[in-house]
């Protein structure tokens, strides 16, 4: 059982009547791309999910851009596509993992624990050697079984009492600018949550966009964590996106406990009540 990273090569290898395949290529600023790039050319038998349908909620202005989805409809996408309590899961993207995360983290949140990230990507599986086709996906519908969530949020009153009461350290994910305020683009207000860390979701892989060795995340996360403990620790970016990149790099590298804040900074800077620090 897989449950962070996979290879290409281990994927190639793994039989297919028990495993589900889950294109998730996304762009925040081309809404269609995802799904253009998937009809164009995907992994065989791969399904696509979008970031805006299927792995997100309704937003109403005040729950930030990419807010959780309901945890039974997302069962019931799921099940649609065949996932059943010992299918093998693979998501992948071609942006460095970062939206396959998020499929990643929402399946252990609904309990699955056989979930992994294609390391690399659709540009690690074609340089492997291996083919793209446009066929559609062969679907075995099931009932999808939600089981206890293996991830865990806080919300944001948690985040602000926090503040007053310190229990945990926020770790943002987004870059070094937007973290201290500069060129912000895609929230109306620039800046980060008073006492957080920064550590950038792309500082997780190397130069071919896959995820840096277990024991090298290891060390720098340790020294990115300066004596924090795991379980003490939310990660948060700008959306719930790229914050699931930090928890996958963490549970690679060995770290347990680490919660995710889902709202993150788009509905933390949504309310002008709330602190913001530049």
């Amino acid at each position: 059982m897989h449950q962070t990273l996979i290879s290409a090569e281990q994927l190639a290898a793994l039989p297919t009547e028990r495993l589900v395949i889950l294109d998730c290529r996304f762009r925040l600023d081309q809404a269609d791309y995802g799904l253009t790039v998937y009809e164009a050319g995907h992994l065989p038998n791969a399904h696509y999910l979008n970031l805006d349908y299927h792995l997100s909620g309704s937003k109403t202005g005040g729950n930030g851009r990419h807010p959780l989805p309901d945890g039974s409809r997302l069962a019931v996408d799921l099940g649609a596509i065949g996932i059943t309590p010992d299918t093998q899961v693979v998501a992948y993207d071609d942006a460095a993992g970062q939206y396959a995360a998020r499929a990643w983290w929402l399946l252990r949140w609904l309990g699955h624990s056989a979930v992994a990230v294609l390391d690399g990507g659709v540009p690690a599986w074609t340089r492997a050697g291996y083919a793209l086709d446009n066929q559609a996906a062969e679907r075995r519908p099931c009932r999808f079984s939600i089981k206890p969530a293996l991830e865990d949020t806080v919300d944001a009153a948690a985040v602000l009492a926090n503040l007053e009461h310190p229990a945990f350290t926020v770790v943002d994910a987004r870059s070094a600018e937007r973290f201290r305020g500069e060129g912000e683009t895609l929230d109306p207000v620039g800046g980060h949550i008073p006492g957080a860390a920064n550590r950038f979701f792309m500082h997780n892989v190397d130069a071919d966009n896959r995820f840096k060795p277990a024991e090298q995340l290891h060390a720098e996360w340790l020294a990115a964590l300066d004596g924090v403990d795991a379980a003490d620790v939310v990660h948060q970016c700008g959306s719930g996106v790229t914050a699931c990149h930090n928890l996958l790099a963490m549970r690679h590298a060995g770290f347990e406990g680490a919660r995710l804040y889902p709202g993150s900074w788009s509905e933390w800077c949504s309310d002008p009540a709330r602190p913001v620090a530049r």
